[in-house]
């Protein structure tokens, strides 16, 4: 195991994101994915927890697995919605006992499910102190370059972002598309007197009705120059996925340029998108 605050300390961190399978063939999926992804050394991957903890054990029999049967070691995702404070500080006891060392504290989206509480815990920063009270975890947060969809303006999301990274050791972007959007996030925590390292989060377009949805529901702008790329494009497959990692490797190496700290890539189980990138940006050995 190690620290992912300690590794950004000393140098740039790449790393991969996953969700727990759902069934038989997404359990293949994934396991096909990491051992594909494994050959590039990332530095952690990230494993995702449902909406009001619906996946809750399967996020921690991956988490705590992966280390078992790959040289990788995952970072726990954990949300305070639908939560009480005793059952995540049980969630985060368990992850303490079983030696993992780094969990991404959210406050994730109120459950749809009407039979279930909003959650004991309203904000993340709430979670992030919860968690350091019980174990020597290194802890990242949720950052949104073009704001949480839920602030009521950026400089609202701003200020409580930096609220979030004056006691967390780094923070996780929500995909994006613009390093400009990137750069003025950056440079917003500066002024308030933050300077965390926010690691960009990238998602290479392969499927265009689903960047759409994931672009609406996390607040993201879906450039109209590059819908109407993939438009064009239509039903080949092929090239929708050519020009997403084309845009998304122009991305990575502006925003490599520009001094940001690693890149985490939302892999949505699959490997080739990533491993594609891995190679145009140089990072394979």
């Amino acid at each position: 195991m190690a620290n992912i605050g300690e590794l950004l300390a000393h140098g740039r961190t790449f790393s991969f994101e996953f969700f727990p399978p759902r069934n038989d063939d997404g359990e293949r999926q994934l396991e096909q994915t990491l051992r594909d992804l494994e050959s590039l050394n990332p530095s952690f991957v990230s494993v995702t927890y449902g909406a009001g903890g619906s996946t809750r054990d399967r996020t921690h029999e991956l988490v705590v697995s992966i280390p078992n049967f790959t040289s990788m070691f995952a970072m726990a995702h954990l949300t305070c919605a639908a939560h009480t404070r005793d059952e995540l500080a049980g969630i985060v006891t368990r992850y303490r006992d079983a030696g993992v060392e780094n969990i991404l504290a959210l406050g994730g989206d109120p459950p749809k499910d009407a039979n279930l509480p909003e959650g004991e815990l309203k904000y993340a920063v709430q979670l992030v102190e919860l968690v350091q009270d019980i174990g020597s975890f290194s802890v990242g947060v949720a950052a949104h370059p073009e704001g949480h969809p839920r602030s009521p303006d950026l400089t609202h999301d701003r200020d409580h972002l930096a609220e979030k990274l004056r006691i967390a050791d780094f923070a996780i972007t929500q995909f994006f598309f613009s390093v400009e959007d990137y750069l003025s996030l950056v440079d917003d925590l500066s002024a308030r007197g933050v300077s965390k390292p926010v690691i960009p989060g990238i998602m290479p377009v392969t499927n265009v009705k689903q960047i759409e949805r994931f672009a609406q529901m996390s607040g993201a702008e879906f450039p109209v120059e590059l819908s109407k790329r993939l438009y064009e494009v239509g039903d080949d497959q092929d090239a929708v996925s050519r020009i997403g990692v084309e845009v998304a490797t122009e991305l990575c190496e502006k925003l490599l340029e520009n001094g940001a700290p690693g890149l985490h890539f939302y892999t949505l189980n699959r490997s080739t998108a990533t491993r594609e990138i891995y190679l145009n940006l140089g990072l394979t050995g």
